[in-house]
């Protein structure tokens, strides 16, 4: 998981990793209000997840949402309540399985949300993460650390700079997400399933 560096310089607008909130599921649970009222039944499930998501862990400061859906497409269906709430998308080619979101227009940004389908398999995943970094501190805290030490070298600034960010966990992210498949998480979808 070494990879090249994100950044070739050290920078001042350092993507910032800060220690855990415990106001952030709040700050959570009034942005799902907001967007239960404003998308209703389209909404058929609405969760936190993300870094800021599980207790304890450092996290930059944007709550992330997941909002699962029966349809993925059209977009519009759910994009025009989104918008309404001040949310922009992001057009890009996850579209397929995850349309993406963000609030404010400029970064930095207090919430990103991922659309999915109910009962897919990115929904399956993105909770399978959340859960198994919820049930496994000491995976947590390696999380941490990379995170740590891949954001002192992203320029906060740049999109594609944040972006390289999130590539680079990828590999970590991808392991995590196997491990906690292979052991049977998410465990609110397992029966549902």
């Amino acid at each position: 998981m070494s990879g090249p560096p994100i950044a070739s310089t050290c920078m001042s607008d350092a993507l910032e990793i800060v220690p855990y909130d415990a106001e952030w599921p709040l700050r959570f649970e009034a942005e799902r209000e907001r967007i239960a009222v404003a998308l209703g039944p389209l909404a058929l499930r609405i969760e936190h997840n993300g870094s800021t998501s599980v207790p304890g862990l450092a996290a930059k400061p944007v709550i992330d949402i997941q909002i699962s859906v029966a349809v993925l497409h059209p977009v519009d269906a759910y994009a025009l309540g989104l918008t309404a709430l001040g949310y922009i998308h992001v057009p890009h080619a996850d579209d397929a399985c995850c349309p993406f979101f963000h609030r404010p227009r400029r970064w930095p940004h207090t919430h990103h949300v991922h659309v999915v389908r109910a009962g897919g398999t990115e929904e399956r995943r993105t909770l399978a993460f959340r859960d198994y970094l919820r049930a496994h501190k000491s995976i947590a805290q390696k999380y941490e650390a990379l995170k740590r030490r891949l954001a002192s070298q992203c320029n906060a600034e740049e999109f594609a700079s944040r972006q390289a960010y999130a590539d680079a966990k990828g590999e970590f992210i991808e392991d995590v997400i196997a491990r906690a498949l292979a052991a049977g998480y998410p465990r609110e979808l397992r029966s549902s399933a």
